[in-house]
């Protein structure tokens, strides 16, 4: 199985960054999906992006396009999410899920694995 922990959620001012982090451990995971969702207070869940293992291909829901960046250290099995020009819009709580079965997949019935999750507020 794998477990996963995020890191590095926090409040911030509009305009300002963060960058989040998922350790793994557990199975061997290379070659599969790791991927950020993220959840606002009676909002669905939604894809934010996602990296396979090696790094091959990224994706990105268009709202965070420009903004974010997803990246890996395969020595780490670490995954991280840096967050830049942040917007008030994206204050929720942001997961760390794995899709040992697939790649690259935006859909969030794909992930078997979730962490707890770590909240990023962000304020004007």
């Amino acid at each position: 199985q794998v477990q996963l922990v995020e890191s590095g959620g926090g409040l911030v001012q509009a305009g300002g960054s963060l960058r989040l982090t998922c350790a793994a451990s557990g199975r061997t995971i290379s070659a599969n999906g790791m991927g950020w969702f993220r959840q606002a207070p009676g909002k669905e869940r939604d894809f934010v992006a996602v990296i396979t293992w090696s790094g091959d291909t990224t994706l990105y829901t268009d709202s965070v396009k420009g903004r974010f960046t997803i990246s890996r250290d395969n020595a780490k099995n670490t995954v991280y999410l840096q967050m830049n020009s942040l917007k008030l819009e994206d204050t929720a709580m942001y997961y760390c899920a794995a899709a040992p079965r697939y790649g690259a997949t935006r859909s969030i019935r794909d992930y078997d694995f979730w962490g707890r999750g770590t909240q990023v507020t962000v304020s004007s």
